[in-house]
């Protein structure tokens, strides 16, 4: 009798058998990408630490959203850059302001595209914190009730789904109560739920302007060296009735990712951060990497951890690589 000889080699031979036993896949439809919207008309303008994103007036927007459709992209979340700050940032509930003005185009332009709102104050405020100040220090409860209005404003403005990014305590809760009073019983929640304290975020503060002018996040973003906290903020948020939990930043926190996907049933998103997705345009650049094959090879090992959903700024390119 002949030595058995065991070849996982023989399910690598060549493309078609790699396709045939592929364990994960990255589809199109499982991308969301981030726009951010500024004053003005027939505004694109590039954001230097981000290749490739660009500050966009609400013309220009719908413009984009049009061709995210077009690509098979199901879902945009809006950002956005006000014309006034102040304290509280009153301008994130303005109904003229750039984000409720762009998802209302979108949505007119676009019906079928699913459109995200994020829901927080640092690009609005005067301080950039994510909330109202007392002192130095952000007021978690006083802060709510404003999230409050600006999670309704942006379903006023026909947002499908409403994405708390702050971190305050019991901000689910708050916004739940807030849209179901206001009869927006079927607008969902993709809370922040795991949100880090981390450096990655650097080029979004430059685009979003909404650095803070004293201290930092740490007081209410999470502490990168936390796993066992994070399950209890995802326990908190689906209690409060999230619909989706995301996980951010992505990349540095796969762990973080599959925990998550093992211990709930509901669905699962990562933020694709900027920081991740400005080192690969360097390297890129820079003709140091493929950057095709890295990208998707990032994209991948998300939806490996677990990512049912992966909000990124690779979801143009991306598309397009995938369907060839």
């Amino acid at each position: 009798m002949l030595e058995q000889k065991l070849r996982p080699r023989r399910m690598r031979l060549n493309e078609r058998i790699r396709s045939m036993v592929r364990e994960t896949s990255v589809s199109v439809k499982d991308f969301v990408y981030p726009i951010f919207v500024v004053p003005g008309v027939n505004v694109k303008e590039g954001i230097a630490s981000m290749p490739g994103c660009y500050h966009l007036s609400v013309d220009k927007a719908v413009e984009q959203a049009k061709e995210i459709f077009e690509l098979g992209i199901p879902a945009v979340e809006v950002f956005g850059l006000p014309e006034y700050k102040d304290e509280i940032g009153s301008s994130a509930w303005d109904m003229k302001s750039p984000v409720q003005q762009a998802i209302m185009a979108i949505k007119k332009a676009v019906p079928e595209l699913v459109v995200v709102g994020d829901v927080c104050l640092c690009q609005y405020t005067t301080h950039g914190h994510c909330g109202q100040l007392c002192d130095h220090y952000v007021d978690n409860d006083a802060t709510l009730k404003l999230l409050q209005k600006v999670a309704v404003s942006q379903a006023q403005a026909g947002a499908d789904i409403i994405a708390p990014s702050d971190m305050m305590d019991g901000r689910v809760a708050a916004i739940r109560q807030a849209l179901d009073d206001n009869a927006f019983i079927n607008v969902s929640i993709m809370s922040y739920a795991v949100k880090y304290a981390s450096g990655y975020y650097g080029p979004f503060r430059d685009a979003a302007d909404s650095a803070p002018q004293f201290g930092d996040r740490r007081a209410y973003q999470m502490d990168p060296a936390n796993s066992r906290e994070a399950m209890k903020e995802v326990e908190l948020d689906l209690a409060e009735g999230a619909d989706i939990i995301m996980v951010k930043p992505a990349l540095a926190y796969l762990d973080i990712v599959r925990q998550v996907r093992d211990r709930i049933n509901h669905p699962v998103a990562v933020y694709n951060v900027s920081g991740e997705y400005a080192m690969v345009k360097a390297a890129a650049a820079n003709g140091w990497i493929d950057e095709q094959r890295i990208v998707l090879e990032t994209l991948t090992s998300m939806k490996r951890a677990g990512a049912d959903i992966i909000i990124t700024y690779h979801a143009l390119d991306a598309a397009k690589w995938l369907q060839g």
